[in-house]
């Protein structure tokens, strides 16, 4: 049962529908299937659904790196689309509905297509023996889909590393693009870039061509691709040629524009697929549909949500521009203000910023400390989600945060994990509030696990899963078990 408020405030009961049962069981997969890297259940899943991503018919781009992998596969997915081409499109994380993971031509799957896959992976899984994870599960859901949609080319991120991630069940991508590399979950992929560039490094493929982005050890990825007899490695230069001005912004460092380094990875990648496409349609006596340099331009601007994404509040009247963006360890804030001061460089801001737990809380705020001078200029909110660090912990971590805006918050308020249910939207309303009476921006960052709350606050309509949901997502997963989002470019 779930507990909704009528519109005349009395709390009622309604029975779960299908699809909040399943996405519900779904994330309390973990807690009974442990995760183990590897793919042996991913290989017997994807058989036992007919392996459709290795079907003739179908394109795929599978597309891997420590930043910037999302927002590639954003692009090049929104391309194809404009070009007329039944594109699906498998993602992580989502913001505000499990279902953005998986869309097809710009589209989240709908609930009833969820209720109908989702049973249909559960019943095999049940009666194959199969101890699939809450990934494993999602990644076979988006094949599924897409096979039985008629989805013609396949835009696929990995989740974490390549090499062992259940995306890598696919024998013949049309294309492999390896974005940029760099130190993370070091535990898992190697301490070293060159280690964790071998297992991103593991989706190339024999045969079949490989991008790879300039922020990555090339040489090791040369050396790769040779060993896995992959037909060639490209970097986008030798598709685009040399730009002759780099955009970089200027901070306390310089930052490359790490959009615009995205969307030449994405171009290159279009023209790499062209060539496939023309030669799997000729296979068949076709033509195939010609994606256009106007087409790629204007399907590049695209930007995944909360990735510096900009909007107009209307606010008693008056408009305040906000911007969201994901940052939340040090790297990615320090390039949110290096963004911020090139693209706003006088204008005041209020930042209301949410964390993740096992982030360095105290440089973390710090760092945003120095930007705004008055601590009065930021608002503390905790999310629901149970890895979201609690407003006592952020106050502990740093205690120049004491005269900041945050809620101590109240018992009745609180979800089962302690956490304040209300603290993003009441902190949000506030900070709107106050940046309209003193003419400021406001930017909302830190955590993925806030933006959904803050999204719905700013009156943002789109897809969002109930708090049925909401109360169980992330059970049983350790971070590196999900990729939320921990970097600056994607």
């Amino acid at each position: 049962m779930a507990e909704i408020e009528s519109a005349n405030g009395i709390k009622e009961q309604r029975e779960w529908s299908n699809y909040e049962k399943l996405v519900r069981k779904l994330y309390m997969t973990n807690l009974y299937n442990p995760v183990k890297l590897g793919l042996e259940n991913m290989d017997k899943l994807h058989k036992a659904i007919g392996s459709p991503m290795d079907q003739p018919d179908v394109s795929v781009i599978h597309i891997a790196g420590s930043n910037g992998k999302g927002s590639v596969a954003l692009k090049t997915a929104n391309t194809l689309r404009l070009a007329d081409y039944k594109v699906g499109l498998f993602v992580s994380p989502h913001i505000s509905s499990f279902r953005e993971r998986i869309q097809i031509n710009g589209e989240p799957l709908s609930e009833a297509q969820v209720e109908k896959y989702l049973k249909e992976i559960y019943d095999i899984c049940e009666e194959q023996d199969i101890p699939a994870t809450f990934f494993e599960v999602t990644t076979a859901l988006a094949f599924r889909a897409f096979a039985q949609e008629g989805v013609e080319v396949v835009v696929l991120e990995t989740g974490l590393g390549g090499r062992l991630d259940a995306t890598n069940v696919i024998k013949h991508p049309a294309l492999s693009i390896i974005t940029s590399i760099g130190l993370e979950h070091t535990r898992i992929l190697g301490d070293t870039v060159e280690l964790i560039a071998l297992e991103k490094g593991g989706i190339i493929k024999e045969g079949r061509p490989v991008l790879v982005g300039n922020n990555v050890p090339f040489e090791t990825l040369k050396q790769c691709a040779e060993e896995k007899k992959a037909s060639q490695i490209y970097q986008y230069e030798d598709l685009l040629g040399v730009e002759a001005d780099q955009v970089m912004i200027e901070g306390h460092e310089t930052f490359e524009d790490y959009d615009a380094e995205n969307s030449r990875i994405s171009k290159a990648g279009l023209i790499l697929l062209q060539f496939h496409l023309a030669e799997r349609m000729a296979e068949k006596g076709k033509t195939a549909k010609v994606i256009l340099p106007e087409t790629i331009e204007e399907g590049v601007k695209i930007r995944p949500p909360c990735r510096f994404e900009e909007m107009d509040i209307q606010v008693d009247g008056k408009s305040v521009r906000v911007i969201l963006d994901v940052a939340h360890n040090p790297q990615a804030i320090d390039y949110l203000i290096a963004k911020l001061r090139a693209n706003y460089p006088t204008a005041k801001q209020r930042i209301v910023v949410g964390m993740s737990a096992d982030k360095d809380l105290k440089y973390c705020t710090n760092i945003l400390l120095d930007y705004v001078s008055d601590p009065n200029k930021l608002h503390l909110v905790e999310a629901s989600h149970p890895r979201a660090a609690s407003i006592s912990s952020i106050l502990e971590a740093n205690s120049r945060l004491a005269d900041s805006h945050y809620e101590t918050p109240q018992e009745g308020d609180l979800n089962g994990d302690g956490r304040d249910i209300s603290s993003v939207s009441t902190q949000v309303q506030k900070a709107l509030k106050l940046a309209t009476e003193n003419n400021e921006m406001l930017v909302i960052c830190g955590s993925v696990f806030i933006m959904a709350d803050a999204r719905e606050t700013l009156g943002i309509v789109e897809p969002r899963d109930s708090d049925v949901i909401a109360e169980v997502a992330g059970a049983g997963m350790r971070s590196s078990q999900e990729n939320f989002s921990d970097s600056k470019k994607d």
